[in-house]
């Protein structure tokens, strides 16, 4: 059986009201889209809106720009890729083995309020399937209601980008919200790595969570083996 994979993006690729640039932080999503390929997995690329993905330029620099992440932006047919990604109406009828919701300051404006992601999520998480987030991605749960109610990320483990860290990347001025007070907010059990803008990852159950772009390998590795453990 081959595992189908859904990876969400943001379309958002300036801070509203400034001309400061923003959007997909790359290696939060090359990473799980090259282990997913890796074990022959069927992945789809969504975003909100559907069509352009932008890039986050300051993940594209000499020392943010990974590996893995620099061989796939000089393949033409992945930026081609991201620059046609199918709308979360689009395939809101589907069914995906995980949800992942990729990175970037850019999701903290247009995943928040997405009702039809909201749905999607907590279909997703009450039928038992895996649902993963990282860094400003996991912004995107934070309005997920379960059926009985409650939030989703109520009382579960979780990460996410700390508000040190947004002090460390200059952008507190330019975010709409403190995502790390925010979801604490919701009564999750936040956690986060002792040194900042390092790799931490969280698994609660079917829930995957990783707090910033140096964790995106670990995540990977992780969802991985949490889907294989599920296949099982």
């Amino acid at each position: 059986m081959i595992l189908k994979i859904l990876i969400i993006a943001t379309n958002i690729g300036t801070y509203p009201g400034t001309n400061l640039k923003t959007g997909l932080w790359l290696s939060e999503l090359t990473h799980i889209y090259d282990a997913a390929l890796k074990e022959k997995y069927e992945v789809t690329i969504a975003s909100p809106n559907g069509g352009d993905v932008p890039i986050d330029p300051e993940s594209l620099k000499f020392f943010t720009l990974d590996k893995i992440s620099e061989q796939y932006w000089k393949k033409s047919s992945f930026r081609e890729l991201l620059k046609n990604s199918k709308s979360v109406d689009a395939i809101s009828n589907q069914e995906f083995d995980l949800i992942y919701l990729a990175g970037g300051h850019g999701t903290m404006f247009d995943f928040i309020e997405n009702k039809t992601l909201q749905n999607s999520i907590a279909k997703q998480y009450e039928s038992g399937k895996m649902v993963a987030a990282i860094c400003h991605g996991v912004g995107g749960l934070l309005n997920v209601k379960l059926s009985n109610g409650e939030y989703l990320i109520k009382n579960k483990k979780i990460t996410g980008f700390n508000w040190f860290e947004e002090s460390l990347a200059r952008r507190k001025k330019a975010v709409p919200f403190n995502l790390e007070a925010a979801l604490k907010e919701r009564e999750s059990a936040y956690e986060k790595a002792f040194i900042p803008m390092t790799s931490y990852v969280v698994t609660d159950g079917n829930l995957i969570t990783g707090q910033n772009p140096f964790s995106s390998k670990e995540m990977a590795k992780e969802v991985i083996k949490q889907l294989k453990k599920q296949a099982n």
